[in-house]
Order: C-alpha cells, then structure tokens, then sequence
C-alpha cells in the first residue's frame, strides 16, 4: 500500500498524473478502472476533476450523485472516453449493472472513475486500481493506493 499526501490542488494534479500514468500502463483488454472509496469530503471528486483536466476534458466536472454517471470524450493517445459514476446512491452492486456497466467496462476506451466504489465492490474488476481517500483537515487529503503493484 503507497500512502500520498495532498495538501493542496497542485498535490492533488501530481498525484492525479501519477494515476493516469499507472492507468495507462495496467495490461487490460477493457477498460480501466479507478476505484475511489472514502468518506464524504476525502476528496475523491476532486481527484476525479484533477483527471478530467488532465485527459482534456472541457466540460465543468461535478460528482454525478443523482444522475449516476456522465460520460465525457476525452483528448488522449489510450482513452476516448472518461466515464464518471457516483455510486453513493446505490443500494446494490446490480442497479450499477442495468445502467450498462458491464458494456462500459468491456470498452478499452474507456476510463471508468467509481467514487463510492464501496457501493459496487462486486462489479469492481480485479485489475482495478482502487484509492482510498481520507479527509485530514480543512487543507490536507491523505490518499492510500492498493493495486497489485502495491499491496502490502
């Protein structure tokens, strides 16, 4: 397990940059998938704007808490899309699984960020890398990586 700190957005686009590049780099056939778990203001949202910008996204990224997902075309070399889930409402794995994920998930273009991953744990790949966000304070974020890479 890698533990990051952010103590502000900048720390937070580092360590968004850092995912993408692990993102990228995961051998798959579909598509990648970021699973966030973490309380209410631990920062996932704000994890998930950082990498928004990154892959070129233009639209105002907001958590998707009652539409469930938004799907944005991206600007980048591996991934055409970034499909946002807020699974918080979700009272079962397989609400998830009727909005389509299983399609979503089979499309190598795809970028799939989960916040509240906790929700879906059954849906969630086995390659997926999965961050763990923890509030700290008012200005500081602790973020725990667990992946195969990482795992202690």
């Amino acid at each position: 397990m890698k533990e990051i700190t952010s103590r502000s957005l900048a720390d937070t686009k580092a360590f968004a940059e850092s995912l993408l590049k692990r993102l990228v780099e995961i051998p798959r056939k579909s598509a990648a998938v970021l699973a966030l778990y973490g309380n209410l203001g631990a920062g996932k949202t704000a994890l998930t704007k950082e990498l928004a910008l990154l892959l070129g996204v233009k639209d105002t990224v907001n958590s998707p808490t009652f539409i469930l997902e938004k799907i944005y075309k991206v600007k980048h070399p591996v991934f055409e899309r970034l499909i946002h889930i807020d699974a918080y409402r979700l009272e079962e794995p397989q609400e998830l699984a009727h909005l389509g994920f299983t399609e979503l998930a089979a499309d190598g273009g795809n970028l799939i960020v989960v916040e509240w991953a906790e929700q879906v744990e059954g849906l969630i790949p086995e390659s997926a890398l999965r961050v763990h966000a923890e509030f700290v304070d008012e200005t500081t974020r602790r973020f725990y990586i667990h992946d195969k890479e990482s795992k202690s």
